[in-house]
Parts: structure tokens; sequence; C-alpha cells
């Protein structure tokens, strides 16, 4: 991962941001969070704001992923957010692990109450109530339940962009808030084989979105019987490993086999005129992701943006020391702006009143991938001054404005393959392998950073819940990597 600079004369890392992750890395994220400009709490409790530069990455990795699904052959559609208790009610074993987080509305009217303030109204009790949607499995399968009435009708794949309610206690922007963003695809087939070829492949969009355009090393591998999602046959997961070692759930992806299509009655005529019982997939990949890309990539400078899903890629600083040269710096900065957009870079002329030191330290705390400062002598000269954000000041070089253009679009993409590769070698030497559960605790005990990997069967002895109790640990996934016969273990966000 980056490393902080060094300041030459005390020897100590001299960082944009405090403290640093080697401090306290959970107070390093949120000031990161806060320096880059993405978010901040909101007086909502447990719920955030996305700020318009936070909001724009997640608009860049929603399009990205779309148009992957949309090549699955999902159709997008969207479900309405409240959900009747009696519906969550037909599937039970699913609901359960939600339960304690549901947002329930009892009433449709306020009124004053005796001290002034609005109250709900006792007279405009709801008939029954209502839960803001935790997932949506069971109003969807509601619908799916009309719609498919013929081995014609399947498959039948269905995405909704959209947000959930999950009344969660202790919050961190992006990782873990009451409300977030999120997609909940959910198709249905005819067959077996069908529906668990399809929740392969959905996690194969999954791993596309996070190392072709997050620049994040995935583990793909099956969540343990234990880690299953309620209701499921078989659950796929990507963990990913943060740079204090944790694991993160990067996303889901589930066969549900016949479960949901008989508690929901969703079912088809064959072509042998007989009627059965739909199998199911459903799929999710949320907003914590930008949490994902922040643990993964951000210094103890601010923000690292992968090219790929950066708000913008370029950031173009104006450097200016009198009023009478500002006109002729401004137009020569907007004119490379106007050239990048042409060749499809996404580029920032920064042409606000802050001073150009102040303008190029918010450039490093965006994490924008390549900022570019131009002052008198580089618009006589046809010449810019250019840094990369992973490289910092040792990639700091000046060329003429022609070669930029020809050569910023491969100079993204080397960078993309880097942060890519930086995450990859990262996460391959943090996977240490245990022979067994007395090796595992010494390892947990160390408090060494990163996953314990082991026979899967070990997690089946006694002796491994008293571990997983006494570390907080639990095992993250059965690599596909080792067929299933070996098994990740470690602390997680």
């Amino acid at each position: 991962m980056a490393q902080p600079q060094k300041a030459a004369q005390s020897g100590k890392p001299k960082t944009a941001i405090t403290p640093t992750r080697e401090e306290n890395f959970p107070e390093w994220y949120q000031s990161v969070i806060k320096a880059a400009d993405m978010a901040e709490n909101s007086p909502v409790r447990g719920c955030m704001t996305f700020k318009p530069y936070g909001y724009a990455l997640w608009e860049n990795i929603q399009r990205s992923m779309d148009s992957l699904i949309k090549d699955a052959g999902v159709q997008n559609a969207y479900f309405p957010l409240l959900i009747p208790v009696s519906y969550l009610s037909k599937e039970a074993e699913h609901v359960e692990g939600f339960a304690k987080e549901c947002a329930i509305v009892t009433h449709h009217r306020l009124e004053k109450g005796p001290k002034g303030g609005l109250i709900p109204a006792p007279s405009a009790e709801l008939e029954e109530p209502f839960v803001i949607r935790p997932t949506s499995e069971t109003i969807i399968g509601e619908a799916m339940a009309r719609w498919v009435q013929s081995y014609r009708d399947l498959p039948l794949k269905l995405n909704q962009w959209c947000n959930i309610m999950r009344w969660e206690m202790r919050t961190r922007m992006f990782l873990r808030t009451a409300e977030f963003l999120w997609q909940e695809g959910h198709n249905a087939f005819a067959t077996a084989d069908e529906a668990q070829d399809d929740a392969l492949k959905m996690l194969e969009v999954y791993r596309s979105v996070y190392e072709n355009d997050l620049a994040i090393a995935t583990i793909p591998g099956e969540k343990t019987a234990d880690e299953r999602f309620p209701g499921a046959d078989r659950t796929f997961t990507l963990e990913l490993m943060m740079q204090d070692g944790k694991a993160l759930q990067g996303c889901t992806s589930h066969n549900l086999g016949q479960n949901f299509s008989k508690s929901l009655n969703i079912k088809y005529q064959g072509e042998d005129g007989q009627e059965h019982f739909a199998h199911t997939t459903s799929w999710g990949f949320t907003s914590r992701s930008i949490g994902a890309t922040i643990m993964t990539h951000a210094d103890d400078d601010g923000m690292i943006m992968p090219p790929r899903v950066a708000p913008y890629q370029v950031t173009i600083i104006p450097v200016v020391r009198d009023e009478a040269g500002k006109a002729g710096v401004f137009d020569y900065c907007d004119t490379l702006r106007a050239r990048l957009k042409t060749i499809g870079v996404r580029a920032h002329f920064d042409a606000s009143d802050a001073r150009a030191p102040d303008k190029m330290w918010a450039s490093i705390k965006k994490g924008v991938p390549v900022r570019v400062e131009i002052g008198q002598r580089e618009v006589d000269e046809g010449q810019l001054t250019m840094t990369r954000r992973d490289l910092g000041k040792d990639s700091k070089k000046t060329i003429s404005v022609d070669e930029f253009i020809g050569t910023i679009p491969p100079l993204l993409d080397s960078m993309q393959a880097d942060l890519l590769a930086r995450s990859r070698t990262f996460t391959d030497s943090r996977i240490h392998d245990v022979r067994d559960l007395a090796a595992m605790r010494d390892f947990f005990v160390a408090e060494t950073a990163g996953f314990a990997r082991c026979e899967a069967s070990l997690t089946a002895q006694p002796e491994f819940e008293k571990i997983r109790k006494d570390f907080s640990i639990t095992p993250r996934c059965l690599p596909f990597a080792d067929s299933g016969q070996k098994v990740l273990v470690g602390r997680s966000y």
C-alpha cells in the first residue's frame, strides 16, 4: 500500500491525515472521508449524507455495474419501499436475521400533541404495519408469483437500485449505516442447474467491478454453512482484505434453490404439463464498496481514487503570480480541460479563489489520479507539470501538452493496473497457513494482521468455537482456489 511521505529533517511522517493508519486505523478512515469531502454524518441517527464528490464515485460504480447487469440479460425494475409485515412472515427463517433491525411504520398521520409537538395520530393507526425494506425477497417474490405462469415466462431476471433500512446500533460511514444504497437482483429459473450457474455468473459480475473498476483484489469463495444466507442452499462471496488486515465482505450471491419459491408460491406449468416450483437466486452489492475502496487505497495523505471510477481523473490547477497573467493562464487551463474531454478523460479545472497550494492539497486529499499545475512559464513553453497521486512527488515532471494528451489514457490504465497489483500483493502476503487449531490460536494471540488459512474440517471441531469467541473471528469463505477444501478465518468489519 502507499506509504506516507517522510519529512527529511525530523524523520517522522509528515502527513495530511491525522492520526495515521498505524496510529489509529478507524479514526484515520473517518479523517480520510472528511478530508476528501465525500460524506458526513446526518441529523438522522445512524444515517449519513453522501456529499457530491462521494456520490459521484457511487454513480460511476453504479454505471459500470448496471451495464454488466444488463449484459447478463437482467432488467431493472422498482418495488415498494414499504413491505407488509404479513409478507415477511411468509419467510420466517430468512427474516429472522433482520427482525431486530427492522424499522416499522405503524401510523399514517401526525397530529398536535398535548405539549404542542407532533405525535402519531391515535386514530390513524394502520390496519397492518409496514416494514421499511431490509431486503426485498418477499415483495419481489410476490410479483414473480404473479408474473410467472408458464415455462415460457422463464427465466425471469430482475434488478433494482434502491436504498435499504436496517436499524444498526453501531455505525460507520459507508461500512455500516442504518440506511445504505445497493442493488438487489432476483432471478427465477426452471432448473436447479440454471440457478446455480446464475449465482456464480453474478458473482463474476461483482468480481469484475471490484477488480477491474475499483482495483481491489478479491477472494471468491463459498460461505460455510454457519455463515450462509438464511434460506439459501448456497451462498457465494467475494472477501476483501483491508490495510489493517481485517476482512470486508464485498458482496454475496445466493442460490436459493426452491426455498423461496415454495414459501412465496413462485411456480409454473412445465412443458410436461405439470406444475413445478421455480429455482431462484438473489445477489446484492452495496455502497460499502466505497468504504472498501478507501480502506484499500488511501494513504496518510488522503484518498487515492482508482482512475476508472474517479469522479474526475485529472485536476488542473492554475498557478498565478499576479492578476496581469491570470486570464492567459486560465484560458490555457480551460483549453486543456476541453481537449481532455474530447478523448474521454474526466478533468476538473479548479478555478476557485483558493491559493494554489491549498488547491494542490485538496487534490491530494481527494485522491485525484493526476494533478496538473500550470503557471506562466508552462503557458509560454506549451507545457504542463504533472504528478501521479499514487506515486507522489517522485513522479512529478514537466512535459508538453501534446505529449500529455497522447500519454494520459495509457497512464491512467497503468495506474489502475498498479493499484490492483498492489492490492493483490498485499492480500496474498497476509494469508497465513496454519496446520492446526493450536497454531490458529497462536496466530490470533500474536494479533497478526491478515487471514489464517486452514483445512475446512478444523472449523467443525469444538475448540474452534472457543477460539472464535475469544478473538471475535469468523470463517470468511471456502476459496474456490482451494476447491473448497480450506477456509479463511479472520477478523472482519
